[in-house]
């Protein structure tokens, strides 16, 4: 068996896998992509390099020369990666258009309230006049019930391989842009959804039409068959979820509330397919079949056992990662798998660090923007902290204890650092459901394929499972969180975990601990005393203002609601929030329309001390969940030498039992060092002209006015009338707005009443969330813009 140690050999297999990963991170920071033989031309470059250190192999500089090497190759073969794919994206000149489209029902079909979801696979697309035209291979489809339909019972029950043609319409994906949000563009990337749409079935459309179906999806069939079984066999939805999940990782089917309790106590890895479940399967498959391969004594002749159950082990693993969905993490962990065992069968014996590299260096190589997803870091550095940390052995439950509280402790610099929050009952948590979910809940879950009446068992155990987990996420302190802390604290944080398990002197260990303090420590800068700060999150086809004193936070109006299990509040706010460590003192929800109010029951919850300003009734169902203050022009206070003021409605305003939700907009005024921002909700032209009309009467027009407009209405047609725009004299116009939204927001004639009065109209579609401070009024930073990268979508306009 030959060995590489940590000599020459060893050393330049170091710089080498070292510099591919280095290459890929560097592509990985480009905002565009270069002309299409960039990625050719950078591997060709590192593979002269690399011949170079190999021809000069007495060189000094050598080690320097192999890394350049592969810095050119890693980066040549992401960016040729990155070309590939850029060309499935769609055509500009297609979106928002009718097309007919044929093809096939890709995946598992997802229902949801009044509608399904599916990937589909496109054979042909064209236009209504019957041009033909190229489309992305995969798309992301919704099929939504006509609204006078009380229900999505009506529509077809779709199956996986199912060819369809019907008319749909197109857009590029386009996701909210919000400080330390989720990259939605970079998923529906890697996972090669270049468009996402919605079948027309309209009157004015041509009729769906299903022509067949194709064997070659008969795997996706399979898994949709056993996923809609656990369903009807389980008489639990939540249970059955969970089961589906684990037998062919849907994890779609597991409830919103099971998914805040497993998070809470720090085991939502365990109830996915991840790679935890597919080495353990692999490993289990290879001891299984390297025992019986053992009595074979003609089979050991040909192959050794302990290969022979790599091999199979791998293959079986593949199986499995295909059957639960072939998803990326799982992705990730077969090709992690099948590198580390052709390393065994090659013969070559490489010491841990460096198995560890080369696993990293494959993944990154095949999927290079794994660099950017957190369960990548998490699962490789947790793999590297049990290879660095292995002790002899004490006994299997004294291990497992130790392997759980030194992962434990390294990652959690990792989880705060991805996700600003970590489970302080993650470590007695995951001793009971590691074993129970992997020995227990997933073997019930697949043997339920052969034995159905095993299901039973997997939901009771699942429900057992649970209740005990609800147990823990109930103590108060179950989840701890802190504002996410600056990129180069977060490094050493996690530096810093890893020199406290390593096998050192325990002095030498202790010296960990100064790395952890800053991030612990951590405050996110606020503003002066006499000034404030706006931040417009990016959360669609809604509204949602956070505000921001020296000592306060106010939050005003929460985002849309998307459906009874999906709104703004705990998708987009709660954790923007959470990040930026903010405490709310104030949530005002100007109006009941769901584009302002659907995401306050989950900011409500999330803040408790937070009062509750809003110009909703009584009746309202967030009533019951807060005292609740109304906003009537005239009622004032003052936070840290910043005037807040509502202007709008007047109190007579309420009891009108003909006004509508829009004309009760609260519109508030914030005030400080002769800089101001005006608020304005949904109000229209109607309250525009009341409101300008009263201040111009007054002979002082002054406290109308502001630097910063929340434009009303999203800019639509309704409001932003030319009396109202004169008298306030905003510099800058703010508009929130969902992308390609149907309503046109904002109105095209509506912005340029604004651009002809020198006013800068900056939307949430081309900024994301757009930050203004009141110290630099004619600067807005915008999300999108500064963390823009080549997968991200370029709308028109921008």
């Amino acid at each position: 068996m030959a060995t590489v140690g940590a000599g020459r050999a060893g050393t330049g297999l170091a710089w080498v896998l070292g510099g591919v990963v280095a290459g890929a991170a560097l592509q990985l920071q480009q905002v565009s992509l270069g002309p299409p033989a960039t990625g050719w031309a950078c591997m060709v470059a590192g593979l002269l390099l690399s011949w170079a250190a190999w021809r000069w192999r007495g060189l000094r500089l050598r080690p320097l020369l192999l890394l350049a090497a592969a810095v050119w190759i890693g980066f040549g073969a992401a960016e040729w990666r990155a070309s590939m794919r850029s060309q499935q994206a769609l055509s500009p000149d297609l979106q928002g258009r009718d097309l007919w489209v044929t093809g096939w029902v890709a995946g598992l079909p997802q229902p949801f309230e009044r509608g399904q979801g599916f990937n589909f696979d496109i054979e042909s697309a064209r236009t209504p006049g019957g041009v033909a035209v190229s489309v992305p291979a995969r798309v992301l489809l919704g099929w939504y019930a006509d609204r006078n339909e009380d229900s999505a019972d009506a529509l077809p029950r779709l199956r996986a391989g199912d060819r369809w043609q019907f008319v749909v319409r197109l857009k590029a994906p386009h996701g909210a842009f919000n400080p330390h949000g989720f990259d939605a563009e970079l998923w529906s990337w890697e996972q090669g959804l270049h468009a996402v749409g919605h079948v027309r079935a309209t009157a004015a459309a041509p009729p769906p039409r299903q022509l067949g179906s194709s064997p070659r999806y008969l795997v996706e069939r399979s898994r949709q068959w056993v996923r809609d079984a656990i369903r009807a066999r389980i008489a639990d939805p939540a249970h059955a979820g969970v089961v589906a999940a684990l037998a062919v990782g849907d994890q779609r089917a597991i409830s919103r509330a099971d998914w805040d309790v497993f998070r809470a106590t720090g085991v939502a890895h365990l109830v996915s397919i991840s790679g935890l479940h597919v080495t353990l399967f692999a490993w289990l498959a290879a001891a299984g079949v390297g025992r019986c391969w053992r009595r074979s004594e003609r089979l050991c002749l040909r192959l050794a056992a302990q290969q022979a159950g790599l091999v199979v082990g791998v293959l079986l693993a593949t199986a499995y990662a295909v059957f639960s969905g072939w998803g990326v993490p799982s992705q990730r962990t077969i090709w992690m798998l099948a590198a580390i065992s052709a390393l065994r069968l090659s013969g070559l014996h490489w010491p841990w660090p460096l198995v560890w590299l080369l696993a990293g260096a494959v993944v990154v190589t095949l999927d290079p923007w794994a660099l950017l997803q957190a369960g990548f870091w998490l699962s490789f550095i947790a793999v590297g902290v049990l290879f660095a940390a292995q002790r002899p052995a004490a006994g299997r439950l004294t291990d497992l204890l130790r392997e759980q509280c030194v992962v434990t402790v390294a990652l959690a610099p990792v989880t705060l650092l991805f996700f600003g929050q970590m489970s302080l009952v993650s470590l007695p948590a995951n001793l009971v459901a590691i074993p129970w979910v992997t020995l227990v809940v997933t073997p019930l879950a697949l043997a339920g394929v052969l034995v159905p009446p095993l299901w039973d068992l997997a939901g009771w155990s699942v429900g057992l499972l649970v209740a005990g987990l609800q147990v823990l996420a109930a103590w108060p302190l179950a989840v701890w969180s802190i504002a996410a802390p600056p990129t180069m604290l977060a490094w050493a944080a996690i530096a810093g975990g890893l020199v406290l398990v390593l096998r050192l002197p325990l002095p030498l260990r202790l010296m960990g601990l100064p790395l952890l303090l800053p991030v612990l420590l951590w405050q996110a800068p606020r503003p002066a005393p006499g000034g404030f700060e706006l931040l417009a999150a990016d959360v669609g086809q809604g509204s949602a203002v956070l505000v921001r004193t020296a000592g306060h936070s106010l939050l005003y109006d929460t985002g849309p609601r998307w459906s009874p299990d999906s709104e703004a509040g705990s998708r987009l706010l709660v954790p923007m929030l959470r990040a930026l460590g903010e405490r709310l003192d104030v949530v005002v929800v100007s109006h009941r329309d769901s584009d302002h109010s659907g995401g306050a029951a989950a900011v409500l919850g999330a803040h408790p001390d937070a009062q509750l300003w809003s110009s909703i009734d009584d009746a309202h169902e967030l009533s019951t969940l807060r005292s609740l203050r109304r906003c009537e022009a005239g009622r004032r206070w003052r936070w840290d030498g910043v005037d807040f003021e509502f202007l709008h409605p007047q109190p007579a305003d309420h009891e009108s039992p003909s006004a509508k939700p829009n004309a009760l907009s609260c519109v508030l005024r914030i005030a400080a060092g002769g800089r101001s921002a005006l608020l304005a909700g949904d109000i229209e032209r109607p309250q525009e002209h009341r409101l300008a009309t009263t201040w111009a009467a007054s002979g002082d027009a002054s406290p109308l006015r502001a630097d910063l407009l929340l434009v009303p209405h999203h800019g639509s047609r309704t409001s932003s009338s030319p009396l109202f725009l004169d008298l306030v004299r905003p510099r800058v116009a703010l508009v929130q707005a969902g992308w390609a939204n149907r309503f046109g927001h904002p109105a095209a004639d509506v912005v340029a009443r604004y651009r002809e009065r020198g006013i800068t109209v900056v939307s949430t579609v081309h900024c994301g969330a757009a930050h203004w401070r009141s110290r630099e009024p004619l600067r807005v930073d915008c999300e999108r813009v500064q963390r823009r990268r080549y997968w991200h979508h370029v709308a028109p306009g921008e």
